[in-house]
């Protein structure tokens, strides 16, 4: 399967003018076939599809103002407007929002297919570069394997990364006889069905009071200035800081997980529907489960594993896991409860794990119905 090898590079000056202008013409271009797009919809009700995009290329590099598209690697700027209708595709299908512009303060990334790079020896060469990238080799890739897409990206915090894709045979793990449930939670990141609470590190107040001072000192700058420049690269090296702990601690957790069980049952949660509350948006996004959710996915695909994900609207939280008994409220603020009906005293989390463990088991044995998704009186 395909399988995706980031790594750090640190280009020459040479290396990184050319990269900066090939991702420049590469923003252009899907800017201009994205508001090309725009215009012909709302004035002629008309789609432009990708042969049509490609044709438009095509004339701007013969106009003068334009010339400099001819400078870089045609490659990058086609797989732009390739993105650009994949995107328009998610959008039609109801899969994703419209798509917007590109800015440049958000870095920018350049996609370079076989015909665009030259992989020899461990040295990876892109199109009009005569010296290799100064690639930072953390990992090895696997023996024999030959890069059939490359990708480089210049984060907003001014940090060049290369992401090679490759088709890889990954070996799945042993089988073990061991199933878990998960209960995402703030207090708990995860709660699992044996009573385990892994807490949550809180990776954006570890950082908040540095974040916050920079916000302001940007604040403070007047715009279009290089202070103003200077302290948004700060800006943005606190926030990938944020990102690069939760997603490393997230990593860390998720491999754990899938080389310990061989059936992970989760929640299907509409995180997006959940940060609408404001009291609790903070959290919910600095916890990160839908990302959380996304590695195990595609780990379990990995090794061998399965992952069963239950209906959002199973009451876990709410159910008793002796009697079956459905509390009619139960406030966040209540981390113990007693059933009405069978007196058994519930921790919250664990509870709630149990639950979304025998629901996930019942669903994936085919015994699942008015158990799994019970029905609601209300809204």
């Amino acid at each position: 399967m395909e399988r995706a090898y980031r790594y750090r590079i640190y280009p020459t000056a040479a290396q990184e003018s050319l990269l900066r202008c090939t991702m420049g013409c590469v923003r252009l271009v899907f800017n201009r076939a994205l508001a090309a797009r725009t215009q012909a919809w709302y004035e002629r009700k008309e789609r432009i599809d990708y042969p049509a995009s490609s044709a438009m290329l095509t004339n701007w590099k013969k106009q003068d103002d334009l010339s400099f598209l001819n400078q870089v690697s045609s490659v990058p700027l086609q797989q732009a407007l390739r993105h650009l209708q994949k995107a328009f595709s998610n959008f039609w299908a109801g899969r994703a929002k419209y798509p917007n512009f590109k800015k440049k303060h958000h870095g920018g990334s350049a996609e370079f297919t076989r015909s665009a790079f030259r992989f020899k020896a461990g040295r990876l060469y892109l199109a009009k570069c005569d010296e290799p990238l100064p690639v930072v080799w953390s990992r090895p890739l696997p023996d024999g394997a030959e890069p059939s897409t490359v990708t480089v990206k210049l984060d907003p915090a001014g940090r060049w990364h290369v992401s090679l894709l490759v088709n890889a045979d990954i070996a799945p793990l042993e089988p073990v006889d061991r199933v878990i449930g998960l209960d995402a939670g703030i207090s708990a990141l995860v709660t699992t069905s044996d009573g385990q609470k892994v807490t949550n590190p809180r990776h954006f107040n570890q950082h908040y009071r540095r974040l916050r001072r920079a916000h302001k000192a940007l604040a403070r700058k007047q715009k279009a200035s290089r202070n103003r420049e200077r302290t948004r690269r700060v800006v943005a090296r606190v926030s990938a800081k944020i990102a690069d702990c939760r997603k490393d601690f997230l990593h860390k957790l998720t491999t754990k997980l899938v080389r310990e069980n061989q059936t992970v049952v989760v929640e299907d949660l509409a995180v997006k529907n959940m940060v609408k509350n404001h009291k609790l948006a903070r959290a919910i996004s600095d916890a990160g489960w839908g990302e959380m959710v996304r590695q195990l996915t595609y780990k379990c695909q990995w090794y061998g594993r399965t992952l069963v994900q239950i209906d959002r609207w199973f009451p876990s939280t709410k159910r008793c896991g002796t009697c079956g008994h459905i509390l009619s409220k139960l406030p966040l603020s209540i981390r113990e409860w007693t059933c009405p009906e069978c007196g058994c005293v519930h921790d919250r989390d664990v509870n709630a794990a149990h639950n979304i463990l025998a629901a996930g088991l019942a669903e994936s044995r085919n015994a699942c119905g008015a158990d799994v998704r019970p029905e609601r009186d209300g809204s």
